[in-house]
């Protein structure tokens, strides 16, 4: 799994690491990377712009000019703040570089943007939203050094300019802003290399499609039907058919060894869809509810509860837990605004804070919480674990009631094993790969059906 480290962090691990290894240079190795990094991204002897800043970010992407102006490409050096790391130039110009005073008629194949690091803040001054201008212009590809420079390391949110990235080489871990949106989008393709800087664990980590693969319960030769696990589905409604058989989808083709339906749609609608759901009510290993009831309805949700076993708890039925008690490792599967009714908080406050919103709202109902959107998050309270990244071709109706299915097979497969918190990972990553996997405007029943394939291919 993927850590995500906050500034302070990193800052820690940084001087941990000074303190031990007091003769290593990182910013040396940190400006091999880098260069490294450009020399994959342009042809040999290609052209660079370096626009380099006073701090550590700028030593990184100086030194790096350096190795690339030894290797033989034609280097330009910027100083967009007229102040830099003076070793780090010094040892640029000896090697070759050239420094400017502006890059309007420069012909660029690369910018390697090493102005702001981790400890920038939001924004950039006007004369880079000049190069942004120009490599918007250009088609020149930028190459940011840890974050690109504009971003708030440790928030997703882009709240002024900033210059966007196509590629980015970070150190130590992940920081907030390169997993999730709208962030995300300006940090290009991300890339964490080792160089000896370690993080101690975090509370918050990313899955990866590596980790999807070695977790996702696969079926043996000593399965059935039973061992695979019985998801109990009680959702949909007479207005509402559509959700409960979407549920129903998700379910069968995250791979549940049986179904049973015990909701108020019509035994021949749901058979005629899916003949191998089991009407009625019986043994579960796992209740999911909500989708498509209508409205909240206390009554139905704790007749399900009585039952003490895991549930995933979706839609109208998270508007239905006041004063219940739910089972042990249940997952509650909101989207924003349905966190924010159980919050009783404004939605764009859970959009705002999206980490504290999802670790309030487990806290305050004792179960874990996905909060589904473009970057899902999914909390016991404590920890977070974000899901792999999915395709925007997912925002629309019917998304939600796969992937609700989708996490009711895994409790029902796995509730015994895995705690909640990953169940929401795993599910909502998997939807979030198969999206990835099969682009275009394909309806959630196609999706679903094309997400059982990407798990036969996985596993």
């Amino acid at each position: 799994m993927r850590q995500v480290a906050c500034v302070a962090q990193i800052r820690a691990a940084e001087e941990a690491f000074f303190q031990a290894n007091p003769d290593v240079d990182l910013m040396q190795r940190a400006a091999a990377q880098v260069a490294e990094m450009a020399d994959s991204m342009i042809v040999p002897g290609g052209t660079v712009l370096v626009a380099a800043g006073p701090g550590n970010n700028g030593g990184d992407g100086l030194y790096a000019a350096s190795r690339l102006a030894k290797l033989g490409f034609q280097v330009y050096v910027w100083l967009p703040l007229n102040k830099t790391h003076e070793a780090g130039l010094s040892a640029a110009l000896q090697a070759g570089s050239t420094l400017v005073d502006s890059f309007d008629e420069l012909d660029v194949d690369l910018v390697i943007d090493a102005v702001f690091g981790i400890g920038g803040r939001p924004g950039i001054p006007a004369n880079m939203v000049g190069l942004a201008d120009f490599v918007e212009y250009t088609g020149a590809p930028v190459l940011a050094v840890d974050i690109p420079s504009g971003l708030d390391a440790d928030s997703h949110r882009v709240s002024a300019p900033c210059l966007p990235a196509d590629v980015t080489v970070t150190f130590g871990a992940f920081k907030f802003c390169q997993v999730a949106y709208p962030a995300k989008a300006k940090c290009g393709e991300v890339r964490l290399p080792d160089i000896g800087l370690k993080v101690p664990e975090t509370a918050i980590g990313q899955l990866d499609e590596l980790d999807v693969g070695g977790l996702w319960p696969v079926p043996d030769h000593t399965s059935d039907k039973y061992s695979r696990g019985v998801l109990g589905i009680d959702t949909g409604s007479q207005k509402y058919f559509g959700a409960a058989l979407l549920n129903l989808s998700g379910a069968l083709h995250a791979g549940a060894g049986m179904v049973r339906y015990a909701g108020p749609v019509p035994k021949e609608t749901v058979v005629s869809k899916f003949s191998s759901v089991t009407i009625g009510v019986g043994k579960v290993k796992a209740w999911l509810v909500g989708s498509g009831w209508g409205g909240p309805d206390k009554q139905r949700l704790e007749k399900r509860v009585s039952d003490d076993v895991p549930m995933v708890i979706d839609a109208e039925a998270i508007d239905s837990l006041e004063g219940l008690k739910l089972p042990e490792n249940s997952l509650l599967t909101p989207h924003a605004g349905e966190l924010a009714r159980l919050l009783r908080v404004e939605r764009f406050e859970v959009e705002d804070d999206p980490i504290g919103s999802v670790k309030n709202a487990a806290n305050k109902v004792g179960a874990t919480v996905l909060l589904k959107g473009a970057t899902q998050f999914v909390s016991d309270g404590e920890n977070v674990i974000i899901a792999t990244e999915g395709s925007a071709w997912s925002a629309q109706a019917g998304s939600g009631d796969v992937l609700a299915g989708i996490c009711g097979t895994l409790l029902a497969a796995m509730g015994g094993e895995y705690p909640a918190i990953l169940i929401g990972a795993l599910g909502a990553s998997i939807q979030a790969m198969g999206g990835r996997a099969n682009p275009g405007p394909h309806t959630p029943e196609e999706a679903a059906k094309a997400m059982a394939e990407l798990i036969g291919r996985l596993v």
